[in-house]
This record gives structure tokens, C-alpha cells and sequence, in this order.
């Protein structure tokens, strides 16, 4: 079982910008942060942004959303910070039965999805 990630990104402030309005949907909020790191979470710091030098490109994380009115929020809140669509909120049987996700580039290119089952 994970406990946290962490994402090099390349620009701290942009990117905590980006992911504040993203994850709300979710109920991810900033949990702390000190100089170039921020963590989110709903009750401690389990998504981390970091900027230190290498930055995370072409990362895929997916985040466990409560239902699919959720899943559609996060897409449309992370469009709406700047982010790039990578797929549609929508049923992706070819995955598993009952899957429901939706897809966006961050910032720095990485692919962030939000996905409900049943």
C-alpha cells in the first residue's frame, strides 16, 4: 500500500496553484508545506509537489474519487487551473468493469486522473 507521492515539478508556486483548485473536488487540501515542498491530502500530506532540481514528467497518478459527480469535477476544476485534458470523464470498461475516470496534464505534463469503481 502507497503512504505518499512525491512529483518534482518545475515550478513550486505554479503547480500549487494548479493542484489547489484540482484536488478540491476531491477534498484534497494543503496539509503543510515548507520552502519547495507543499503536501496535500484530506487529512495528512499523501500527494507532495516538490521542486529540486529534476522535474517529474510523464507521471501517471491516479486518485480515488468518492463517486462520478467528483470524478467530472476534478476535470472540470483542473481545466479550469490550467490544465490539459487527456481524456474525457467516462466509463472505461476496457479497464475494469464498472471504472469511471477522467484525465489531465499538469503544469509539467503529468498525467493526473481521478477515478471512481462501480
Amino acid at each position: 500500500m502507497l503512504d505518499h507521492v512525491v512529483l518534482q515539478v518545475s515550478d513550486a508556486a505554479r503547480s500549487r496553484a494548479f493542484y489547489e483548485r484540482a484536488l478540491a473536488p476531491l477534498g484534497y487540501a494543503v496539509q503543510t508545506e515548507f520552502p519547495g515542498f507543499v503536501g496535500f491530502g484530506t487529512d495528512r500530506p499523501v500527494f507532495w509537489i516538490a521542486q529540486r532540481g529534476v522535474t517529474s514528467t510523464e507521471v501517471h497518478v491516479a486518485l480515488r474519487a468518492a463517486d462520478r459527480a467528483t470524478v467530472d469535477a476534478f476535470h472540470a476544476a483542473a481545466l479550469a487551473a490550467g490544465g490539459r485534458s487527456n481524456g474525457e470523464p467516462g466509463e472505461r470498461p476496457h479497464y475494469h468493469p464498472g471504472y469511471y475516470g477522467a484525465f489531465v496534464l499538469d503544469p509539467d505534463g503529468n498525467n493526473i486522473e481521478a477515478v471512481v469503481y462501480g
